[in-house]
């Protein structure tokens, strides 16, 4: 009896588990093809203009991020580089991705906790993007405008914009110390990336109109030049 019982609290446990897994549909609208890279889930793949892909995400993922690489080249056996957002030179990437790149961040909740998500420029951008829960009313954010045409001079590199905590690595800009959360705001530079996507972190503190939540559970797509 003992034993029945222990093993349906853990067959329940792993269906309630199960429930809080996430789907990521990818799906690249631009006209050009998107290496899409995803850490610490789902390590990369190649999107031609208009594929589509899908990446499954376990329950209480935390510090997970998936971003568009760009002008890549990668040998049979998986080795090469991109212009944006290379991972050390493989297309199924184990690390973060070198700046600029427009990324999408999520914390998977479980239990009550719900989820949190966003799209941050604070590593700059390099392709334009929208994410957003499937279903339910929860938030869509789009960043979806040509920064890289309209990015300053002295943060320009082949193909993106920097920040210029990236560019420039002062506290200013990075909101490093001595600076702390008090102290450190917006500059210009944060507020020419807010202007163009007022939805996504612009600098380090952007979190009060830039984070979101929806409950635990929810699948997500994440759009390539929405």
């Amino acid at each position: 009896m003992a034993s029945s019982s222990l093993s349906f609290i853990l067959s329940l446990l792993l269906a309630i588990a199960a429930t809080d897994a996430i789907t990521v549909h990818l799906l690249n609208k631009c006209p050009y093809t998107v290496w899409p890279a995803a850490f610490p889930v789902g390590g990369g793949s190649r999107l031609d203009p208009g594929q589509a892909a899908a990446i499954q995400v376990p329950p209480g993922t935390a510090g997970g991020r998936i971003w568009g690489r760009t002008g890549c080249n990668f040998d049979a056996s998986g080795r090469g580089s991109c212009a944006t957002g290379d991972c050390g030179g493989v297309l199924a990437c184990a690390a973060g991705g070198k700046p600029p790149a427009t990324l999408a961040e999520y914390t998977l909740g479980t239990g009550g906790s719900p989820d949190f998500y966003d799209i941050s420029l604070v590593d700059g951008f390099n392709v334009p993007m929208s994410f957003r829960p499937v279903a339910g009313s929860c938030h869509a954010i789009s960043c979806a405008a040509d920064i890289n045409a309209k990015c300053p001079p002295e943060l320009r590199v082949e193909g993106g914009c920097l920040s210029a905590c990236v560019k420039l690595g002062v506290p200013r800009y990075c909101c490093t110390p001595p600076l702390t959360p008090s102290t450190c705001g917006p500059t210009d530079y944060s507020r020419f990336f807010k202007g163009l996507c007022p939805d996504a972190y612009s600098y380090a503190y952007d979190d009060k109109s830039s984070t979101f939540t929806c409950p635990v559970g929810s699948d997500y797509q994440l759009v390539f030049c929405p």
